[in-house]
């Protein structure tokens, strides 16, 4: 990784190039999203999220034969250890489901310890794999007492998530809707929580406490569950016109609208059509679109007084919620996903480490004399 270079005058590090990466790029004028060459566009249309995530990992989409083996052995990382299901039964039935995958993360390290660095693409598919069950045998545990078996025959991660949630197979649209929605949210460059994971990995700790590390980083609202707050706003309008009249005000008010917007992307999120379109393609199977029709014009209103895009988050949250799925839910979903982003950047920072330790300009007091605290007057109290 090379050394941090330009300099940063809002802050937060926008702008500062933190090193280097073969794995995805939005593109010199943040208006595209690759993954290792191949356009956000293509891949949705054209590869299933266990191709992305092979891709991802190994640098190559897979050929027919390495896709069979990749899904035979995520099928069999789907299962729980026993200490992992008691782990997950002793959790309070109010922790947040973030907090569930961080736990869970960090008792898989204790319960299955990478041996080697030889491990880690057998750790990063472990997780893939197990994620889902983790969420869920939480979920269903403390929503209705059930200790659901987390192994299913779904050939899919989203396949795999949609069973489990809701105890049968899913509908195929749906199953396809969170196959894409995985895809789009697989790897975003050097995000804060990705950051997060490579600086750990730098100082040569596990896989496990890296993806700790990548987690405890999303929970934070600047990062992750704009989804979440997006869906929570559009419930609270009945119409379109209500919803209209509803972000006049708050905008007036000079309140946050979440879901709209990018600290990377200014013209637009390349992400944003793809979700928009299958959110209305679920809108129409459920034939309920009045949560469609009130997301729009919520864009269209941030669009005339704003200039403000939707991002990712916005009509993910829409499309989410046509799949059945909780609110609470959505972040970990990104998570989900994620995962084969952070594992792929764990895997690059490793093969050719450097400690990650930026400067900062001191802004404290000048040197000056230590007082005995006998002559020490207006301290505060």
């Amino acid at each position: 990784m090379s050394n941090i270079s330009s300099k940063s005058k809002t802050g937060g590090l926008a702008g500062v190039v933190a090193g280097r990466t073969a794995i995805s790029s939005v593109g010199s004028e943040g208006t595209d999203l690759c993954y290792r060459g191949y356009s956000i566009r293509d891949l949705t249309k054209h590869a299933s999220f266990e191709e992305v995530a092979h891709l991802l990992l190994r640098g190559a989409l897979p050929t027919q034969r390495q896709i069979d083996t990749l899904g035979i052995r995520l099928q069999h990382n789907r299962e729980l250890p026993n200490d992992m299901r008691r782990l997950l039964e002793t959790l309070p039935a109010s922790t947040h489901p973030m907090d569930v995958l961080r736990t869970g993360c960090s008792m898989l390290g204790c319960l299955e310890p990478e041996q080697s660095f030889e491990d880690q693409h057998i750790v990063a598919e472990r997780l893939l794999g197990v994620f889902p069950s983790i969420l869920l045998y939480w979920y269903h545990y403390h929503l209705d007492g059930k200790r659901i078996e987390t192994a299913t025959a779904a050939p899919s991660v989203a396949g795999h998530f949609l069973s489990l949630l809701h105890g049968q197979d899913p509908k195929a649209l749906h199953e396809h809707a969170l196959d894409v929605s995985l895809t789009l949210y697989a790897e975003h460059e050097f995000n804060a929580s990705t950051f997060a994971a490579r600086i750990a990995t730098a100082t040569l700790a596990d896989f496990y406490s890296a993806i700790t590390a990548a987690i405890g980083t999303l929970r934070g609202p600047l990062h992750g569950g704009a989804n979440e707050a997006a869906m929570e706003l559009m419930h609270r309008f009945a119409t379109p016109e209500e919803a209209e009249s509803g972000i006049l005000d708050a905008l007036a008010k000079k309140r946050l609208i979440m879901g709209f917007g990018h600290r990377v992307y200014k013209i637009r999120d390349p992400r944003s059509d793809v979700i928009k379109d299958l959110s209305s393609k679920l809108a129409c199977a459920d034939s309920d679109r009045r949560l469609f029709a009130v997301s729009e014009k919520i864009e269209k209103v941030m669009w005339e007084k704003k200039k403000l895009f939707p991002n990712l988050d916005f009509y993910s949250a829409t499309a989410f919620r046509f799949m059945n799925i909780p609110t609470l839910l959505f972040t970990p979903i990104f998570v989900i996903a994620r995962v084969a982003g952070w594992s792929a950047h764990v895997i690059e920072q490793r093969s050719d480490n450097k400690l990650i330790r930026p400067s900062a300009k001191y802004i404290g007091a000048a040197p000056r004399p230590f007082e005995p605290i006998k002559e020490r007057k207006g301290a505060a109290s």
